[in-house]
């Protein structure tokens, strides 16, 4: 983390600098090392892996997942600085196989001039490559003529060719939290001229936060409509003075397209808020924005088993089918079917008690550690097994009548745990019912 002070809330008062720069400011402020980022300390921390890798003057092939604005592309560029290497960018919304194979080139000429090493290949929303593309990038960097930086927002797991998957280093990047977001602004206000020539006292932050969406680029750039938008030498942000601003100009910022985390926001939850002209319109807002169509039909897999599940299982096999025809069909004819598939969630009995079950589940065993599986339950492949008595005492349920041998299956400590709540509709009363009739009162059904 940077030396700067981070508890005060007024930039110092300087002469004016005679020309503002045409970049945006959270071009201008851009790190240029690892102890100028905020947040992130788990991965480039003291003895954390990529501090260590660049500390040892090495860099290997790597993909950066994480929500947008919080230091990706800053990253990759930190990289090639410290490393002393030649630095080449690809967005995969534009770049094609043809600019893949040029910007290899060009590469390949870096090394042969002595540059220092591999170039650095930073790709950015590498997830919207197709299977093609990713191949291009194959052969150059397991000859070492790249390093491979890729940035996404997506599960690089469903994303990314097994085959160049396996060539790198996933590191997930996390959200920036409340403290790190203010870091941001104080960091601003004592780097850059043009807010070191204003003087900047945050009164009122929640507004300022709000509109940011937990998005670096997007707080900063915030933050320069706001002091444009007072047009005074002193500026006291408000609350009032953010939305003021921000409606009016926020806008024109807009140009990587972080928007769009918005509007697929506004289409889950009208969704989930059984609304579907609402979900149909916001849906049309993301295609008509150029959204992958995979992107929206993954949203909507979650959401039938989020915010639908054992309400109508079928909600899922739906959104799955609806899944691989969108991959078959593509633009402009699967508009059709995500239409369809997004009615139908939206129309459908909703209940997140699946969603909630894990949850309890997982906080439980966090809280509970690894405690021990009955015996009976316990697989007895070996003789000595079965004389320990592992499986000992287990009824075969279908060896019972209705397929049902009242036995225990939790770890004896937390016998009656109860994680899945059967929701109050349709489907779930009659799951209720029958888990009431089976376990009598163990779990309070």
């Amino acid at each position: 983390m940077s030396s700067y002070k981070k508890n005060h809330h007024l930039c110092p008062l300087i002469e004016p600098q005679t020309q503002i720069s045409s970049k945006p400011l959270a071009e201008r402020v851009r790190p240029t090392s690892l102890d100028e980022v905020v947040g992130q300390q788990h991965i480039i921390g003291p003895g954390k892996p990529l501090r260590k890798a660049l500390d040892a003057g090495a860099m290997y092939s790597c993909i950066f997942w994480g929500p947008p604005g919080v230091g990706k592309t800053t990253l990759a560029q930190i990289f090639s600085h410290v490393l002393n290497k030649p630095f080449f960018q690809l967005s995969a919304i534009s770049a094609g196989v043809k600019d893949i194979r040029e910007t290899i080139e060009k590469a390949k000429k870096t090394k042969f001039m002595g540059s220092g090493g591999s170039a650095i290949l930073f790709i950015d929303e590498i997830h919207r490559f197709n299977k093609g593309q990713q191949d291009a990038l194959l052969g150059a960097v397991e000859q070492g003529i790249i390093t491979l930086v890729g940035a996404t927002t997506e599960n690089p797991s469903f994303e990314v060719n097994a085959a160049l998957l396996s060539r790198c280093e996933v590191f997930v990047l996390k959200p920036l939290e409340l403290a790190d977001l203010k870091d941001l602004v104080h960091q601003a206000c004592e780097r850059d001229a043009f807010l070191k020539s204003k003087k900047i006292k945050i009164k009122e932050w929640d507004a300022l936060i709000q509109v940011s969406g937990g998005d670096g680029r997007k707080l900063l750039n915030a933050l320069e409509i706001i002091v444009n938008f007072s047009d005074t030498k002193t500026v006291t942000i408000t609350d009032k003075l953010v939305t003021e601003a921000v409606q009016k100009k926020l806008a024109m910022f807009d140009k990587g397209g972080e928007q769009h985390y918005d509007i697929a926001s506004a289409f889950i939850k009208s969704i989930r808020g059984s609304d579907p002209n609402a979900a149909v319109y916001y849906l049309a807002r993301l295609i008509e924005g150029g959204e992958d169509p995979k992107f929206i039909a993954r949203r909507l897999i979650i959401s039938a088993s989020e915010d639908i599940g054992m309400a109508n299982p079928n909600a899922l096999l739906l959104a799955n089918t609806g899944f691989d025809a969108v991959n078959n069909v593509g633009y402009p004819e699967c508009r059709i079917i995500l239409s369809q598939v997004t009615i139908y969630l939206a129309t459908s009995p909703k209940s997140n008690a699946s969603y909630m079950a894990i949850g309890k589940a997982q906080a439980h065993v966090k809280e509970t550690g690894d405690l021990s599986v009955p015996l009976s339950l316990r697989n007895a492949p070996t003789k000595l097994m079965k004389e320990l008595d592992y499986g000992k005492g287990y009824k075969y349920s279908h060896d019972f009548p209705n397929n049902f041998a009242e036995q225990e299956f939790m770890p004896a400590e937390i016998a009656n745990a109860t994680y899945y709540e059967p929701g109050n509709n349709g489907a779930e009363i009659k799951i209720r019912e029958r888990l009431k009739a089976l376990w009598k009162d163990k779990y309070g059904y």
